[in-house]
């Protein structure tokens, strides 16, 4: 077990008495170690929101116990927080990971109830390359169609500092060793990236969720493609806001959210109660 991962576990068993936890749930049939999710619940009530939330690591790497404060922060404030873990390239492909993403949707929306949560106030965030999942599942409705579920099941979206709203862009604009690590993840034509590119997939009446889009402000390709994004989605008639996070890495956006005083954080906090007070 790597450093990073012992702490994660650590930490994670140091805050277990405040909250229900309940951990590697399978969400999928014969389900491996890679589609198993943990679930972070409030002791007491019911009814409480959910955040779904999917970790990043370049979609060849990374665990669903990487979650730092982000579960404590959400379940203190009354929601029910779900981590997941899904296959990874060169196992899968995108597609195939996208498809355990929105399966373990369907589980979390089956399952809301047994563990405090309510299956109507589902949300999906996710950091780097999670960001992108979460940007696609909530925008190409097939991956949840196939699972059963409307778009409209997603109550907001929440992706953290990605550059690969646009796939085509991602590989272009890079030099050639990267852009070819970047290929082998969302094939080597056009029409392969566009199909993986979140951005392709917006439109207008679709039933897209609010999206808050957040980025390290000084990083200057998550920062186009997040305002493209925005952009696309403002011109389809969905909600969307940009924050750029200053001061912000690529890693402390995400390790940073749940603390008091993040500008990021309370933005998060905002869009989550806001949307949670619609009816």
């Amino acid at each position: 077990m790597n450093t990073a991962l012992a702490t994660a576990l650590l930490v994670s068993s140091l805050i277990s008495a405040e909250m229900r936890v309940q951990r590697d749930i399978a969400y999928a049939t014969d389900a491996g170690r890679q589609q198993l999710l943990d679930v972070y619940s409030p002791t007491t009530g019911g009814a409480h929101p959910i955040v779904v939330w999917i970790h990043g690591g370049g979609w060849r790497q990374g665990d669903k116990a990487l979650v730092q404060r982000k579960p404590q922060a959400l379940v203190d404030r009354g929601w029910v927080f779900v981590s997941v873990n899904y296959r990874l390239v060169p196992q899968v492909t995108v597609q195939q990971m996208t498809g355990d993403i929105a399966k373990s949707i369907k589980w979390v929306h089956a399952h809301a109830a047994e563990y405090g949560g309510n299956p109507d106030k589902i949300f999906v965030a996710g950091h780097s390359a999670g960001a992108h999942l979460a940007a696609l599942v909530c925008t190409d409705d097939r991956y949840l169609k196939a699972e059963g579920l409307p778009l409209p099941a997603i109550k907001g979206c929440i992706p953290v500092d990605t550059a690969a709203y646009d796939a085509r862009e991602k590989v272009r604009s890079v030099g050639p060793l990267m852009a070819g690590r970047n290929a082998e993840i969302f094939g080597r034509d056009e029409a392969a990236q566009k199909e993986l590119s979140p951005v392709s997939h917006v439109a207008a009446n679709k039933g897209t969720p609010p999206f808050l889009i957040l980025h390290v402000a000084s990083r200057a390709d998550s920062r186009s493609q997040s305002e493209a994004f925005a952009k696309a989605l403002h011109d389809a008639g969905v909600e969307a806001r940009v924050v750029a996070a200053a001061g912000k890495t690529h890693g402390t956006i995400n390790s940073d959210l749940g603390l008091p005083d993040d500008e990021p954080t309370k933005a998060v906090y905002d869009f989550l109660d806001r949307l949670t007070k619609q009816p």
